[in-house]
């Protein structure tokens, strides 16, 4: 008997030893990653934190933003910190489904004269996509990343490819310029963990950006994680323990979006047409796990919670036409909810 005891002592001891390090390597992972980020990208921490933290939860990510405010870059700098395969598609309004996925094309045997179909694989085949201007495209071509997103794999002509692991598609879209543009569906929005808003610098850091884009001198990124690092990170966000209260106070929010629930406050009552889905209480769950274990903290908090509801809900309520005719915006109606929604006893 005091011997299976001493067994699970060390068993227990050792899964804790275990635990810790794996914990360390992460947060030291990702504070090597943003500073080699930072090599290219200045300032915009909370951007990038943001951007990282849908990646370690092993979401997507929308960065949106108006033009010249580099998302193009961040998205560049964070792939090129990753020792990952990337590939950059250009939304155009002529970009069709198959310039995404690839298609099959027939080749002939010269020595039989056979022909076969073979499989040629397009971007979308890649650890990091980044799909830059997504609006600029229409919906039919848009739709052509819903699998891919959701179940990590594209099945074409009856047949079905697995993507390789681990797959991020990060997107980019101007918010101002609407001519020309198509609207993303909710079903192509809710595939997206995130939808971050990157804002004009601060003065300190414009000088940087100017300083350094006219000085000549080339930036050299290192790769800093493999693919089995992010891959084991993910594992570490996704086994990290979390409390019947961080998941309660998610859903609470989640459900406070919508209208006709008992818990919607008088401003979602009267500016919001439709609320968000389960999605999104998942995702404010594992956003809240991936924040906490960045800021070297186990467990995730309420506060934790509270940081990336609008990362998760902006993007998943729809105004209504009172919203619009008196100037709210989704940020404004989170804020309520966050106010209002108490935290769970």
């Amino acid at each position: 008997m005091e011997l299976e005891q001493s067994r699970s002592e060390i068993e227990s001891k050792s899964t804790r030893h275990s635990e810790q390090n794996l914990l360390e390597r992460l947060q030291s992972g990702y504070a090597k990653l943003k500073e080699e980020i930072h090599k290219s990208v200045v300032g915009q921490d909370e951007v990038i934190d943001a951007v990282l933290a849908a990646i370690l939860a092993g979401g997507h990510c929308m960065v949106q933003g108006v033009p010249g405010l580099d998302k193009t870059l961040l998205v560049h700098a964070i792939s090129d910190a990753m020792d990952l395969s990337f590939n950059r598609i250009q939304f155009t309004p002529d970009l069709m489904p198959s310039d995404i996925t690839g298609t099959d094309i027939i080749e002939e045997d010269r020595e039989t004269g056979h022909r076969s179909y073979r499989f040629l694989k397009g971007p979308i085949f890649a650890n990091v996509v980044l799909a830059d201007e997504i609006n600029r495209t229409p919906p039919k071509t848009q739709a052509a990343l819903l699998q891919a997103m959701q179940e990590r794999e594209l099945t074409i002509s009856g047949r079905t490819y697995k993507l390789d692991e681990p797959f991020f598609v990060l997107a980019t879209q101007n918010p101002i310029e609407q001519e020309g543009t198509y609207s993303l569906p909710e079903a192509a929005l809710d595939r997206f963990m995130f939808m971050v808003m990157i804002k004009y610098p601060e003065i300190k850091d414009e000088y940087r950006i100017v300083k350094k884009t006219t000085s000549g001198k080339k930036v050299i990124i290192d790769p800093i994680l493999n693919k089995e690092d992010i891959l084991l990170f993910q594992e570490i966000v996704r086994r990290s323990p979390v409390s019947d209260r961080i998941i309660k106070y998610s859903v609470n929010l989640a459900r406070a979006t919508r209208p006709e629930d008992p818990m919607a406050t008088d401003m979602v009552k009267k500016y919001l047409k439709w609320g968000s889905g389960p999605r999104s209480g998942q995702f404010m769950t594992l956003g809240a796990k991936a924040r906490a274990l960045i800021q070297n903290r186990v467990t995730a908090s309420y506060e934790d919670v509270q940081h990336v509801s609008k990362l998760v809900l902006r993007h998943r309520i729809i105004l209504n036409f009172n919203a619009e005719a008196d100037g709210i915006s989704p940020d404004q109606i989170i804020d309520d909810i966050v106010k209002n929604v108490p935290l769970p006893k």
